[in-house]
């Protein structure tokens, strides 16, 4: 059978995805086999948190405004916006041509409904906070306000009016965010929990949801009702979860995968040898760090944590197990957003020699020692660079009186068990910008914000967080205030930053408009393929 289908490539082009697993496209129809480091946990725009969620819905979706190729802001859903000039009320014009997928105009009312859905405790929406700019939309989140109360209205059909509560410069950007884009509300009442389905699913984007085999694929197929899709040139986009990294490498030598978005790093070496310019490295607005449970004795210990972190060695684990694709952290905002400067830990200029002794004597004044050991479990999603890391550290420690288990599972269960706020000592994360602006590092250790792993809640910090929100329209004294901000946080040892990223694609030189960027943002409809 295989052999004749391959005979029939006149008339067919035959892709194995997966073992045993077969897909035929017909000559005319062209397709990307997009591979991702791992499975999406949903496609509900209010329930999703990784950048791997965040890439589907990018082609699904379409917010107000949208990212170019190269991560620049473009209009998406409006064409065109004003600002008051106080900055504070956002006034945007949608398209006359945008639909959604079923035919249905894309209205204001859509971005209201979604706008008051996101912020309904119901939702249990993990990113509500990233609303709160948004006049009264932290007090509807809170029980503390009534939805009509939200500062966004329809004006008419076509205009939608957005109020804040003081100038933010970030909010454009804030709106490319999944959290953000606009739900079908006809589609949600009459399906309930079935409207992310495949086949059922009404988006606005250029690709709509045709399949979703779990741990196989996921097949988005080019949306004719899209406004601009004359210019989309993929009609299929398969999305191909592969969390083994190596196997994800084979498959993209076999030609299964066009693009994948990591690399096991200790390759990485061979790998450029073997594909030259195929590999992709460059600068990423992202935070490698382990999240710390901050209200869990011992950990709730600052001292203790000061001194865990102090003892990891950083510069090892970015150039033996990250080959120097990975860049020594020592703060939560990375650097590279201008006009900012980040806090780093205290310690970031100590010998790592000096570092390990002071941590060995705070351990030793806390009863810790290789005779009397402090036991610590550190949990992390599957990867080889996330196993390499995590046994680095656990060999790091050991000296100093810390035994060290691990604890391993897929990045959906991992993510998941954090945002249900489980049990745990440690934990890996990372936080990629959701938008060019500190506070997208910053808000995830407030205490109302979802993403807040380590349940780290300090007055101070708020405080600080408050005020450099209320200088929204100064921009240079909003800097000096986040930092300060940021000085706690670090000092607190809220997280433990370790790394600063680096993406790490591997991307077909058949294709084009996969352009590098400091976000690793790749919209499915700018990529083309020979």
């Amino acid at each position: 059978m295989l052999k004749n289908m391959l005979k029939a490539t006149v008339f067919a082009t035959t892709m194995t995805l997966a073992a045993g697993t077969f897909y035929t496209q017909a000559f005319a129809e062209t397709v990307y086999n997009r591979g991702t480091a791992a499975e999406s946990e949903s496609v509900d725009p209010h329930k999703t948190s990784t950048v791997y969620e965040a890439n589907v819905l990018r082609d699904l979706f379409q917010g107000l405004v949208m990212q170019d190729e190269k991560a620049n802001l473009i209009p998406g859903a409006a064409e065109s916006w004003t600002v008051s000039d106080d900055g504070t009320v956002y006034t945007f014009k949608l398209r006359k041509d945008g639909v959604w997928s079923d035919g249905s105009p894309v209205t204001a009312d859509d971005f209201v409904y979604a706008f008051h859905r996101l912020e309904d405790p119901a939702t249990g929406a993990e990113y509500a906070s990233m609303l709160y700019p948004v006049k009264n939309a932290e007090e509807v989140n809170t029980k503390k306000g009534k939805p009509e109360d939200m500062g966004v209205k329809a004006i008419d059909a076509n205009t939608l009016e957005v109020t804040l509560k003081a100038p933010t410069p970030y909010f454009l950007e804030m709106l490319t965010h999944q959290a953000t884009y606009p739900v079908n509300k006809a589609s949600i009442e009459k399906l309930g929990a079935d409207w992310i389905k495949p086949g059922k699913l009404v988006s606005n984007g250029a690709y709509t949801l045709a399949e979703w085999v779990p741990n196989d694929h996921m097949k988005l197929v080019k949306n004719p009702k899209f406004w601009d899709a004359a210019s989309v040139k993929f009609d299929v986009v398969n999305y191909i979860p592969t969390e083994d990294r190596s196997s994800a490498m084979k498959r993209f030598e076999a030609g299964e995968l066009d693009s994948y978005d990591d690399l096991p790093t200790e390759q990485l070496a061979d790998l450029k040898t073997k594909f030259g310019d195929q590999i992709h490295v460059g600068p990423y607005l992202g935070t490698y760090y382990y999240a710390i449970k901050t209200d869990k004795a011992p950990w709730d210990n600052v001292e203790l944590r000061n001194a865990i972190s102090m003892a990891i060695d950083r510069d090892f684990i970015a150039e033996k197990v990250w080959q120097n694709s990975m860049l020594p952290g020592y703060s939560m905002v990375p650097p590279g957003i201008e006009g900012y400067t980040p806090a780093m830990a205290k310690y970031a200029d100590m010998p790592q020699i000096d570092r390990e002794d002071a941590a060995k004597k705070v351990l030793e004044k806390l009863g810790y020692t290789p005779e009397h050991p402090l036991k610590m479990e550190i949990r992390y999603n599957t990867s080889e660079n996330h196993k390499n890391t995590a046994v680095a550290i656990q060999e790091q420690l050991k000296p100093l009186g810390v035994d060290v288990t691990l604890l391993n599972t897929d990045t959906k269960t991992h993510y998941s068990f954090l945002e249900q706020k489980g049990d745990y000592d440690v934990a890996r994360a990372a936080w990629i910008a959701d938008y060019k602006d500190p506070e997208t590092f910053l808000g995830i250790s407030r205490k109302a914000s979802g993403n807040n792993y380590s349940d780290y809640n300090s007055p101070k910090y708020e405080a600080a967080m408050d005020k450099a929100a209320a200088a929204g329209g100064k921009p240079e004294e909003r800097m000096k205030e986040l930092s300060e901000a940021e000085r706690i946080l670090v000092d607190d040892v809220g997280q433990i930053p370790l790394l600063y990223y680096s993406y790490h694609d591997i991307v077909s030189s058949k294709l084009h408009g996969f352009v590098d960027n400091v976000m690793d943002v790749h919209p499915s409809r700018f990529v083309s393929k020979d």
